[in-house]
């Protein structure tokens, strides 16, 4: 990566982690995810509004490293009145990246998420980067690659259920 865009992007990883968005709650909210990376102390909650399958609302609260917190609001921005299954899609494609898939890098479709592309050399921070997808995974109720494929369950009731059950496979 050139030095010009190595200093765009970690601008940008800056600033959403100085200037979040979308953090805070959503009301009356369909779906929540709570998730967390001991390693590095990152603790996650989204929330979102489905309207069928659109995502019309989301957001998250939590703390956690510059990285998570950066790709948290990234994320909101990116799905954010998306269909369920562009933001799955999204999800994959974005750690398709962060494991260096060839090409992943390359789509312009993760646009301001390029940014994180250079915490995939620190195996430690690919956690932190991938937090905010598996929160968005869980609260859909999906598994990576699942597209629209997902628990039809999950689907009739807009969004995964957020039990005791859930929580065990998602908190790292």
């Amino acid at each position: 990566m050139e030095a010009p865009l190595t200093s765009l992007y970690q601008g940008l990883i800056l600033e959403h982690y100085r200037n979040p968005r979308n953090k805070g709650e959503v009301t009356d909210h369909t779906a929540e995810a709570h998730v967390s990376n001991p390693v590095c102390g990152d603790e996650i909650t989204v929330q979102l509004r489905l309207d069928g399958n659109q995502i019309v609302e989301i957001a998250f609260d939590g703390q956690g490293c510059s990285i998570s917190q950066a790709s948290m609001s990234m994320m909101t921005v990116m799905v954010k009145g998306r269909e369920r299954d562009e933001a799955i899609d999204l999800a994959d494609l974005f750690t398709d990246m962060m494991q260096g898939v060839e090409g992943a890098s390359v789509d312009e479709s993760l646009g301001d998420l390029r940014a994180l592309q250079g915490v995939s050399k620190f195996p430690v921070r690919i956690r932190c980067a991938l937090l905010a997808f598996d929160a968005l995974r869980e609260a859909l109720g999906a598994k990576r690659g699942a597209g629209l494929k997902a628990d039809p369950e999950a689907d009739a009731s807009g969004g995964a259920a957020h039990d005791d059950a859930s929580q065990g496979e998602t908190t790292h």
